[in-house]
């Protein structure tokens, strides 16, 4: 199978080892991956700040990007840009009056997916230490962020495929359901507020004993990333695809806030 590639601004900018082992896991299960050169931001942002008519030319420019390029599904590790892409774009369309653009976008976003979703569902990974070789021998804790559970409806597929991975140790997170404060513009705009929900979020990642937590967004994870650093916890956060991606021979080891990737995992 033709995979394009979607890396997201964030992880792109932020994050690209994220980017890397997507890759890796794809190539890992003898696919092909394409990175549609055009493709930038998805406009979210945009979209949930008001902002409509500014986010046409954003989405006119992702549904170009990926026209662009010959392949069979496209994938992104972060649940948010998939959402924008599957139930924004159409509405931004929409909302301009452009039905061409609308139906452009609504068939790029049929072919797009969340990493775990592309996984279980299209390329039916069930057993992540089986299928793909993870292994991670750590005291884990996840957390399900809230485009993937409410726009997407990933239910329990990524939780799923940790549990899976050979030598985790999967801490259920008390609240997991509740947002982490990020909701991106939303920090920004409510700071207090989000502050207030990060620290919930934190000390119930702490109650689990778990040397990090994990999840399908970037931007979550680096949300509670940052406030569990300032609270100078030795918890430390790392994206799905990396746990997915570390194997035996070239594991992810995680010491401290510092995550160093060994091996073959490192390139």
């Amino acid at each position: 199978m033709r995979i394009a590639l979607f890396a997201t601004c964030i992880v792109d900018a932020m994050y690209p080892r994220t980017a890397r082992a997507t890759v890796r896991l794809l190539e890992r299960l003898g696919h092909d991956v394409v990175f549609p050169a055009g493709q930038a931001c998805c406009g979210q942002m945009h979209v949930n700040s008001g902002y409509l008519k500014e986010a046409v030319p954003v989405v006119a420019n992702h549904v170009a990007a990926f026209e662009a390029e010959e392949y069979d599904v496209a994938v992104a590790p972060s649940g948010s840009c998939v959402a924008s892409v599957k139930h924004q774009h159409p509405m931004v369309a929409r909302s301009c009056g452009d039905a061409a653009l609308e139906a452009r976008a609504t068939a790029v976003g049929a072919r797009t997916y969340e990493l775990s979703e592309l996984l279980v569902d299209v390329l039916g990974v069930t057993d992540a230490g089986a299928q793909l070789g993870s292994y991670f021998p750590h005291r884990v804790t996840y957390h399900p962020s809230c485009h993937g559970m409410r726009l997407l409806r990933l239910g329990d597929r990524q939780a799923q495929l940790l549990r899976s991975v050979r030598g985790i140790e999967l801490a259920d997170l008390p609240e997991a359901d509740q947002c982490c404060g990020f909701g991106g513009t939303f920090s920004m705009k409510n700071a207090d507020v989000s502050s207030a929900m990060l620290a919930d979020k934190a000390a119930n990642i702490a109650a689990t004993g778990a040397e990090l937590c994990t999840g399908g967004d970037a931007s979550c994870l680096m949300h509670i990333g940052g406030g569990l650093s300032r609270q100078g916890s030795s918890i430390t956060t790392l994206h799905l695809a990396e746990i997915l991606a570390s194997t035996e021979e070239s594991p992810v080891s995680v010491t401290g806030d510092v995550r160093v990737s060994t091996g073959r995992a490192a390139r």
